[in-house]
């Protein structure tokens, strides 16, 4: 009985330039957004969490590294506006970076909160690369009792 090989033309070359191919071709697009060796400047979008209550929408943002001097909030037309900048610091020493995964350059972030809120009385806090902001709801859309007679 005889075993029957499969023949490769040198496998290891094959593999080694499609590999490199494949790598440059689609690198980038496997990345996250914003997370590139080549552009560290690339747009990106903080995570939020979107809660709710009877009383008020609450917004929580993740901005480690940024101060509330880098950040800015609008909000206009029942659209808050949350947008700022992450800003890459590279060293002046003759240095070679081999990985930057974390995200910088601009960002907006804008959510439709809808005619329920009340844009007087937002109130923003910044705490730990945490930004809170809650926006109390009007009283006319907050849940109410009503008596059967």
């Amino acid at each position: 009985m005889r075993t029957l090989t499969r023949w490769t033309p040198a496998p290891d070359l094959v593999r080694d330039r499609f590999g490199r191919l494949f790598d440059e071709a689609f690198s980038d697009m496997l990345r996250p957004l914003g997370q590139s060796e080549a552009n560290p400047t690339r747009t990106w979008a903080p995570p939020v969490d979107i809660r709710e209550s009877e009383e008020a929408v609450m917004l929580a943002l993740d901005l480690p590294g940024l101060s509330k001097e880098d950040v800015n909030i609008t909000l206009e037309n029942h659209v808050l506006t949350i947008s700022g900048e992450r800003r890459f610091e590279a060293d002046q020493q003759n240095e070679t970076i081999h990985r930057l995964e974390r995200a910088y350059g601009a960002f907006t972030r804008s959510f439709t909160l809808g005619p329920t809120v009340q844009s007087d009385n937002v109130e923003a806090n910044f705490h730990d690369g945490v930004l809170t902001i809650k926006v109390p709801k009007a009283e006319a859309s907050k849940p109410r009792r009503i008596a059967i007679k």
